[in-house]
C-alpha cells in the first residue's frame, strides 16, 4: 500500500526547487498578465489593468454536475462552467489551477490532480484533491507533493489515477478503494492516454495507451491487448462503451472492447472526451465542445471559448 495521510485543510507550504514546466507556463501566463497593465487600461473600479481571459482552451478534462446539469471544464488555467441551455463557459472562481485530472463524483463534489496557481503556495503536484462546492475550493485528500495524476477515473469508493510520481518522475498507476486516501500499485500495460470502469463492474477496466487497448476484470492487476489504436474513452452503460480516437473517428463497443462499430468523425483531434447515457461530450485542442445525441454519429458544436476581459487576479 502507498501511504497517504488525510490532510483536512490545504497546507501552506514553499514550492520545491523544482518546477514542472506546467507551474512555468502558469507562471508565465501570470507573468503576461502582470505585464499587461503597463500603459494598459485601468479597470472601471481602478482595482488593476484589464486584461483578457481567454476562456477555457488546452482543456483537460469534461464533468457533468448532477445537481445541476452543468458542464464543467477542466484546464490548463482554471474551471470553467457553461450552464444547461447555454453556449459560452464562465470561470469558476479567479484562481487559475492547472487541473490535470478531473472527474464528477457526486452533486457539486469533484476530484481532480494537476498542479497549482503559482499564488497559492503549495507543492508542484497536488496529489489527489476534492472540491465538495462545485469547484470554487478544492482541499487536498493524499498524496500532496507526491502524485501528478493525469488519468482519474472514479466508481463509488474507488478511484483509479495514472500520472507521475514527484521523487521518481516515473509513471505509476495506482487504485483507491477509500475514496483515495490510501493507495495500492498496479502494474501499468502503456503510456496511458484514458482510462475507464464498467458501470457494473468496477474491476473491469479498459484502458487506452500509446501503443493500443487494453483490458483488465481483476482491477488492473493484469492486462490484456485488445487493439492497436488509442485514444480518449467513456463508459456510459454496461453496452456501451465508447472510443474517440486520435485521428477523430469515434467507435463503439458493446461488449466491453472486445469489437468495435465506428460511428462518426468529430471533425478534429480529442483533447478530452465524456460519455453520458444520453451523449458525448468531446473538447477540441482549440477548446470548441462539440455533442453528439445519436452515439457518435453526428456532432453539433455545444459551446466555444469566448474571451472576457476583466481585472488583473491579485499578485
Amino acid at each position: 500500500m502507498v501511504d497517504a495521510p488525510h490532510l483536512s485543510a490545504p497546507r501552506r507550504l514553499t514550492p520545491p526547487p523544482n518546477v514542472t514546466c506546467c507551474q512555468l507556463a502558469v507562471a508565465g501566463a501570470l507573468a503576461l498578465v502582470a505585464l499587461a497593465g503597463c500603459g494598459g487600461k485601468e479597470s472601471r473600479s481602478g482595482s488593476g489593468p484589464i486584461v483578457e481571459d481567454p476562456g477555457p482552451v488546452h482543456v483537460h478534462g469534461l464533468g457533468i454536475n448532477p445537481r445541476d446539469r452543468a458542464l464543467f471544464i477542466a484546464t490548463h488555467t482554471g474551471l470553467f462552467r457553461v450552464a444547461g441551455g447555454e453556449r459560452t463557459a464562465k470561470r469558476v472562481g479567479d484562481r487559475r489551477q492547472d487541473t490535470m485530472g478531473f472527474t464528477v463524483v457526486g452533486p457539486d463534489r469533484f476530484l481532480g490532480s494537476g498542479h497549482p496557481d503559482l499564488r497559492d503556495r503549495l507543492p508542484a503536484f497536488l496529489g489527489l484533491i476534492e472540491s465538495r462546492d462545485a469547484g470554487r475550493r478544492w482541499k487536498p485528500i493524499s498524496l500532496l507533493g507526491k502524485a501528478d495524476f493525469h488519468v482519474l477515473e472514479s466508481a463509488g469508493s474507488r478511484v483509479v489515477g495514472f500520472g507521475s510520481d514527484f521523487d521518481s518522475r516515473r509513471t505509476q498507476l495506482l487504485v483507491s478503494d477509500d475514496g483515495g486516501r490510501s493507495w495500492s500499485r498496479r502494474p501499468a500495460p502503456d503510456d496511458l492516454l484514458d482510462l475507464a470502469t464498467s458501470p457494473d463492474d468496477k474491476d473491469h477496466f479498459v484502458a487506452a495507451g500509446r501503443q493500443g487497448l487494453y483490458s483488465s476484470t481483476d482491477g488492473g492487476k493484469s492486462w490484456r491487448q485488445r487493439g492497436p489504436d488509442g485514444g480518449l474513452l467513456g463508459w456510459s452503460s454496461p453496452g456501451a462503451l465508447y472510443l474517440a480516437g486520435l485521428n477523430g473517428a469515434v467507435s463503439r463497443s458493446e461488449d466491453g472492447g472486445g469489437s468495435w462499430d465506428q460511428q462518426g468523425p468529430i471533425g478534429g483531434e480529442p483533447a478530452a472526451f465524456l460519455a453520458e447515457k444520453d451523449q458525448l461530450l468531446v473538447a477540441l485542442h482549440d477548446g470548441t465542445i462539440k455533442q453528439s445525441r445519436d452515439g457518435g454519429v453526428s456532432w453539433t458544436v455545444h459551446s466555444r471559448p469566448q474571451p472576457t476581459r476583466s481585472g488583473a487576479p491579485p499578485g
